[in-house]
């Protein structure tokens, strides 16, 4: 009737909504109208949506998704490296966030071949985790929630820069997993971390992103501090096997340190909270340089 309404004024008819993105892929991403069944295919998707303030159009997560504790609630569409198609596609999203070196990319290429939006994420710097908050908020429709959580991110990671711009350089093993043993090159948002707060990440320069490496290349990098995450939030048992090898510098210092991986090991902003973990421990390893 409104449109009939118009039409007889020979008024023009209002624009839809149509709104586009950019993704980490530089792939154009356009809904018609802001999304409403957003599925998410990591925990950090699922953290950084409800940031945006688009947790209320959340159809789905994958598992692990835990964060904030309404995730929890979530139906699950299988594991970021497992996906359940089927159960995706019943869902009938009208955007799908997938995490590129996380997802089975031939998985999402079906999803897009199929016709539903995606969007491909992998934040590699905080400034992309702001970016990606605002981007969210505009396909979902959040616009002021995302901004403002974008900007308290922005805010939080500047001051940390400020305080630790002139910090004494501390060598750093972060472990990112335990079996087989793995690490992070300098392009992982956790190696960003590590150098705000001064640290300098000892494999930095691997070529892999997440690269296995052995004991014995850690052994021979010697570094003044090892910093763990877990299978757990608060169980830094990954760092009690190191103790086996006192002549390493970080155990005769005592400086083997747990970060909770939510924390650290997604990018969201709880990272903001991670870091600042990281750079206390790195101010008391230097404490005991």
């Amino acid at each position: 009737m409104l449109i009939g309404l118009v039409m007889l004024l020979g008024l023009p008819l209002p624009a839809i909504a149509r709104v586009c993105v950019q993704d980490d892929a530089s792939q154009r991403v356009c809904l018609e109208q802001p999304a409403r069944r957003i599925i998410a295919l990591s925990p950090g998707a699922t953290e950084l949506l409800f940031a945006a303030g688009a947790g209320e159009q959340l159809a789905a997560a994958v598992s692990f998704s835990d964060y904030p504790p309404a995730a929890k609630q979530l139906p699950r569409v299988g594991s970021y490296q497992r996906l359940d198609l089927e159960a995706i596609v019943a869902l009938k999203p009208d955007l799908i966030v997938a995490w590129r070196s996380g997802n089975p990319m031939a998985d999402v290429a079906r999803l897009q071949d199929m016709g539903f939006p995606v969007y491909i994420s992998e934040p590699r710097q905080f400034e992309d985790v702001s970016a990606t908050l605002e981007r969210f908020g505009v396909l979902a429709g959040t616009e002021s929630a995302a901004q403002g959580a974008a900007n308290g991110f922005r805010a939080g990671i500047a001051a940390l820069r400020e305080r630790y711009a002139d910090a004494a350089p501390v060598t750093v093993f972060y472990q990112v997993w335990d079996d087989p043993l793995m690490t992070v090159n300098d392009s992982h948002l956790i190696s960003e971390a590590i150098r705000i707060c001064g640290g300098v990440n000892v494999f930095g320069d691997l070529d892999a992103l997440a690269p296995r490496i052995s004991r014995e290349a850690v052994l021979e990098k010697n570094p003044q501090a090892i910093v763990a995450g877990g299978m757990g939030e608060d169980n830094p048992a990954w760092l009690t096997p190191w103790k086996a090898f006192p002549s390493m510098l970080a155990v005769q210092k005592g400086n083997l340190f747990f970060v909770a991986p939510s924390t650290l090991q997604r990018p969201s902003p709880q990272m903001l909270a991670g870091t600042r973990t990281l750079c206390r421990h790195l101010d008391s390893a230097r404490a005991r340089h």
